[in-house]
């Protein structure tokens, strides 16, 4: 799926619960939820479209965390109208399977992005991963790993403030 498509389909999904929270019977639970789902519900598309206009991967990365944090809510408020009597599963289910799709769609790209952004670290000439130790003598068991040395906190002088 390309992104176009994705970003169709995240819009799409907003429009079709602010559709199901205009529907929603006048009570206060149902305002509640009904506010919170459609917040996280739009904020799916809102943050795939700063997603695809990230300034690094890991600005990409970060946004598509939440895009996968806010489908996942969406599910969750989807399922407390069902079991709190507000709506039918048969309702929502639709939207639910959409929101499901979206969330393992989101978590792929999450993992592809991280494995390009990891090869392209360790395949530049002179710098490698800032988590790889491999020649680093402290990261390797052994006498230097038995003994370590603590580092004592030096005090701080407080001073007391006149009134």
């Amino acid at each position: 799926m390309n992104e176009q498509e994705f970003k169709r389909r995240t819009k799409h999904l907003a429009l079709r619960v602010i559709e199901l929270v205009d529907e929603l019977p006048k009570r206060n639970t149902a305002n509640v939820i009904g506010r919170q789902l459609m917040r996280s519900a739009t904020s799916v598309g809102a943050n795939y479209h700063s997603a695809c206009r990230g300034k690094s991967t890991a600005d990409a990365l970060a946004k598509l965390a939440i895009v996968e944090e806010e489908a996942d809510e969406t599910i969750y408020r989807l399922e407390l109208l069902i079991e709190a009597n507000i709506v039918r599963e048969a309702r929502v289910a639709e939207l639910m399977k959409e929101t499901n799709e979206i969330v393992a769609m989101t978590v792929a790209s999450i993992k592809t992005l991280r494995g390009r952004n990891e090869n392209s670290n360790l395949s530049k000439v002179g710098k490698r991963s800032p988590f790889d130790q491999s020649d680093n003598p402290k990261s390797k068991s052994g006498p230097a790993d038995e003994n370590p040395k603590l580092v004592t906190p030096t005090p701080i002088k407080l001073h007391k403030l006149e009134r």
